[in-house]
């Protein structure tokens, strides 16, 4: 019996081993959380002129929280899958969130966009505020929230498991726009934030996914990947 399980745990973790990417968390959430306890008064503050003709609308805050359980889903789509898939979304999402990081600590950053008072007392008014109360208006650039959006749109579209698969390819691009859209008109970013997070976006996709990966075996795809 001894036998029997410790070969199903050893099949479980050879089978799952690519999960221990997923422990950059145990680095990502302390320091954010460390950015978002510290960075409260004295930042750098994000404005351009195009924020201010961007109205506040608080129906957005429908796809803004839509937002985790879309990059959620992708991770763990991929994750049980298609490996090699997994492994570059991986490498694009967490190389982008390290980078937002290193800037949060090197140039603490915030904005004033937010309202202070609402016209409409409504369900999605109280929601806005509720995620106003929990989430400080710092650590802005470039938005992941636009970032990992767009890194899981590029997974869907790049991916062979949906290339015949519309409603999931057309559902994810207009979730993934309708999300940086919800950024600005929450007031949650600055046109500047979601401008940087397209461009982060774009230099990754050109590491990870322009790349001709198909020829290359599982374990060179993995080491090269490591890279990033």
């Amino acid at each position: 019996m001894k036998t029997l399980t410790r070969k199903k745990v050893n099949e479980f973790i050879a089978k799952y081993k690519h999960g221990l990417l997923l422990l950059y968390f145990l680095i990502y959430l302390p320091w954010f959380g460390y950015l978002e306890e510290n960075v409260t008064t004295h930042f750098h503050v994000i404005h351009v002129a195009l924020d201010d003709k961007i109205p506040f609308c608080e129906y957005f805050i429908i796809p803004y929280m839509l937002w985790f359980a879309y990059v959620a889903w992708g991770v763990a789509y991929f994750f049980f899958k298609n490996k090699s898939e997994y492994y570059k979304l991986c490498a694009f999402l967490f190389t982008g969130m390290t980078i937002f990081l290193v800037i949060s600590t090197v140039y603490p950053n915030g904005h004033y966009l937010r309202p202070t008072t609402f016209e409409r007392d409504n369900i999605f008014v109280q929601a806005v505020q509720w995620l106003y109360s929990t989430d400080t208006p710092t650590n802005l650039f470039p938005s992941i929230h636009v970032y990992n959006s767009l890194g899981i749109n590029m997974a869907v579209w790049h991916s062979e498991n949906f290339k015949k698969n519309k409603p999931v390819r057309y559902g994810s691009a207009i979730l993934c726009i309708s999300i940086i859209l919800s950024t600005m008109f929450l007031k949650q970013h600055s046109v500047f934030d979601v401008v940087t997070g397209i461009v982060l976006a774009a230099f990754m996709f050109s590491l990870v996914y322009a790349r001709s990966w198909a020829n290359e075996p599982e374990h060179e795809l993995e080491r090269n990947l490591h890279q990033y």
